[in-house]
């Protein structure tokens, strides 16, 4: 199977099922392959054969969809960037990856016409819309233009070992790489999805999360490879996430932890209607268990932690509860929610010694890293033979995050290598700082941080966002946590900030944080 099939699949079955909702815009699935054939059409006229790439850089939108059919019609390798990004960071991966056309949203006309002054292998910008505001020197298409141009088209017929997608990781390490995502990669965890989590033709996806990034663009393939409806919400905010969850009768949608813990400490998020919604995962970050209580509270639905990699397709595991273990009282069924969760289908995963001599005992105190193999795991990354090669240990990507295991086969990632702290020789998860902290009445944002210290070597720093009007001192939450933390893992100081820095895709971004308190 490959990507294109996914869509003909549902035009064959539910023609005249909408298909996509973004704004007062809805369409069918027959309408939708209508405009996509346009689309592809125009692209394959503008020289784009099997195997080129094509960049999008737009919020999440009915283009946005579009987008990811007509680059696997086309055989080419469609590139999401984030939007967030510099124009040098743009301009970094659109060289990179060797982009022909940009389709770019109006909005951003600023950080396109910022590429101009650099060298880039663009052959031209296809605006997703019916202008723009101001003067451009790429040659400029209009997307309202050719979706007028009806014809016929005939998709490339492409193995599915093909790659059709490269996303580029957030860098936070150092030069972002392209992943590489075959048809195969992404048809297999869409089928494995609809599995695991009982996707059907009834189910109403919230695309909330930003379509550039996995922890939402996998359900792109899923939804549609069962005729289920794709709902947009351009850019989000916690009250527009929760007025589309009730408007639009959401039933699943997978949202960044930072997302959901902002839409469940909205003072108004009781008063809404979320009777459609049957299941709300998390994923793309590790997640208080205080903050799961609270979404199981508030939205009162089925809840399932979810754990991926961008190189993974992206799932991992889920936390769904196995038979016996839904016998269990609900305090205990939460505490197995709150994990990182059991294996995905399409995965082997183990968690292996730090030293690489065997397996852990699932004893859930012995820590390991996660190493994953599978159908649904990248082949490597773009133009990176050595760095593909170095990610790799006898077929099994190691996936530099430390975890435990129980007996009962579900892991719980206590912190990324590069986050755990070392305060005098011990370890310390700044995750598990983090959750007490989540405790805390006042406290909206948390992240923890190991600052420079000449005698331990590190300690424990707490940067926070409070609620709104709220008020707290360092004194305060210091105390909190010295009430139930081992007193080597207390935060020594604290910061309160108005935000936190978020990567594009809504995630926490410490290496912000290390860096702004490693100079000062």
């Amino acid at each position: 199977m490959t990507i294109w099939d996914t869509l003909k699949q549902a035009v064959e079955r539910y023609p005249d099922k909408i298909a996509v909702v973004d704004g007062e815009i809805r369409l069918t699935y027959d309408q939708l392959y209508s405009r996509i054939g346009s689309l592809t059409n125009f692209l394959k006229s503008a020289g784009v054969n099997p195997g080129d790439r094509i960049s999008i850089l737009d919020v999440n939108s009915l283009p946005f969809y579009e987008t990811y059919y007509a680059a696997a019609g086309l055989g080419a390798i469609l590139n999401p960037l984030n939007y967030r990004l510099s124009v040098n960071e743009l301009a970094y991966i659109i060289n990179d990856a060797g982009s022909r056309w940009l389709l770019a949203s109006p909005q951003f006309f600023k950080q396109v016409t910022g590429l101009q002054g650099k060298k880039t292998p663009l052959a031209g910008v296809l605006w997703l819309g019916d202008k723009f505001p101001g003067e451009c020197s790429y040659r400029a298409v209009f997307y309202d233009e050719i979706l007028a141009r009806k014809a016929e088209f005939t998709p490339e017929v492409v193995r599915p070992d093909s790659a059709a997608h490269l996303y580029y990781t957030s860098g936070t390490t150092g030069k972002s790489k392209g992943v590489i995502l075959t048809h195969s990669n992404v048809c297999l965890h869409a089928q494995a999805a609809v599995e695991e989590l009982e996707i059907s033709e009834d189910d109403i996806w919230g695309h909330i999360a930003p379509m550039f990034h996995l922890a939402d663009a996998w359900a792109t393939f899923a939804l549609t490879l069962v005729g289920g409806r794709h709902v947009m919400l351009p850019t989000f905010d916690p009250q527009g996430a929760l007025n589309l969850i009730q408007d639009e009768k959401i039933t699943i949608s997978n949202l960044i932890p930072t997302m959901l813990n902002l839409m469940v400490k909205c003072p108004n998020a009781g008063e809404y209607d979320f009777s459609s919604l049957r299941l709300i995962l998390s994923g793309g970050a590790p997640i208080a268990p205080e903050v799961v209580r609270r979404i199981v509270e508030t939205f009162k639905c089925e809840y399932a932690q979810t754990y991926g990699m961008t190189e993974t397709s992206p799932y991992l595991t889920l936390s769904l509860l196995k038979d016996h273990l839904k016998e269990l009282p609900p305090k205990e069924q939460l505490a197995y929610k709150a994990r990182t969760g059991r294996p995905f289908k399409t995965v082997e995963l183990k968690v292996m010694r730090l030293d690489g001599k065997g397996e852990v005992e699932a004893n859930d105190s012995e820590v390991g890293e996660i190493w994953i193999r599978g159908e649904t795991v990248t082949p490597g990354y773009w133009n990176r033979p050595g760095e593909t090669e170095e990610a790799f240990t006898d077929g099994w990507l190691r996936s530099g995050d430390l975890a435990v295991v129980d007996k009962e086969g579900f892991v719980n990632i206590v912190d990324r290598k590069k986050d755990m702290i070392i305060c005098g020789g011990e370890n310390i998860s700044s995750i598990e700082v983090e959750n007490v902290l989540h405790e805390h009445p006042k406290v909206l944002e948390v992240a923890v941080i190991g600052v420079p210290d000449d005698i331990w070597g590190e300690v424990v720093k707490a940067v926070v966002v409070l609620k709104p009007g709220e008020v707290a001192d360092e004194k305060e939450l210091i105390e909190f946590c010295r009430e139930r933390l081992t007193s080597f893992k207390v935060p020594q100081s604290v910061d309160f900030l108005s935000e936190l820095p978020k990567t594009g895709s809504g995630k926490i971004y410490k290496k912000a944080l290390r860096e702004k308190y490693r100079i000062s």
